[in-house]
């Protein structure tokens, strides 16, 4: 049965990716989970007091605002592998060189990586001919299957890898 708030869609698409999380460890074809988020980075106005015997370190609550850094982390479950990577923006360009890093660094010796990741606008196939030359970019294409998460709409293929 349908739940009331999901779409029929929806729910196809995550029983797809239900059934990935199923599957058996296979080096060949790792699992790989990527997400991203920002963090606010902020500088104490303020030195910490010191511990004493006794009583703990103390901290003023007071901050300045210091930028935003981007974090993508990327997590292989069955492989019991975890990486993040700061960039200082999230655009498609650094997606694009993120999954280059877990097909050409992380993941090298892999046939094919499955990838499951929401359906955020940079992660389509359109975010690495934007980073890399279309040979370098159709490579990388190829190298991965993807299974989205949410309402799964992605610009990659519903390929199961």
């Amino acid at each position: 049965m349908i739940p009331p708030d999901a779409s029929a869609a929806f729910v196809a698409t995550m029983e797809d990716v239900l059934e990935v999380y199923q599957r058996p460890q296979d080096p060949q074809r790792p699992l790989v989970c990527l997400d991203e988020t920002s963090k606010q980075l902020i500088i104490e106005t303020r030195a910490p007091i010191p511990a004493k015997p006794g009583r703990k370190a103390r901290h003023d609550y007071e901050y300045e605002r210091n930028g935003v850094a981007n974090l993508f982390m990327v997590f292989a479950p069955l492989e019991g592998w975890r990486h993040v990577k700061v960039t200082d923006r999230h655009t498609a360009i650094d997606y694009a060189h993120t999954l280059r890093d877990l097909s050409d660094v992380h993941f090298s010796d892999a046939v094919k990586i499955v990838l499951v990741q929401d359906n955020l606008n940079t992660h389509k196939p359109a975010s690495l001919y934007e980073a890399f030359p279309a040979p370098a970019a159709r490579r990388l294409v190829e190298r991965f299957g993807r299974v989205s998460r949410r309402d799964c709409t992605s610009g990659f293929s519903q390929i199961s890898a």
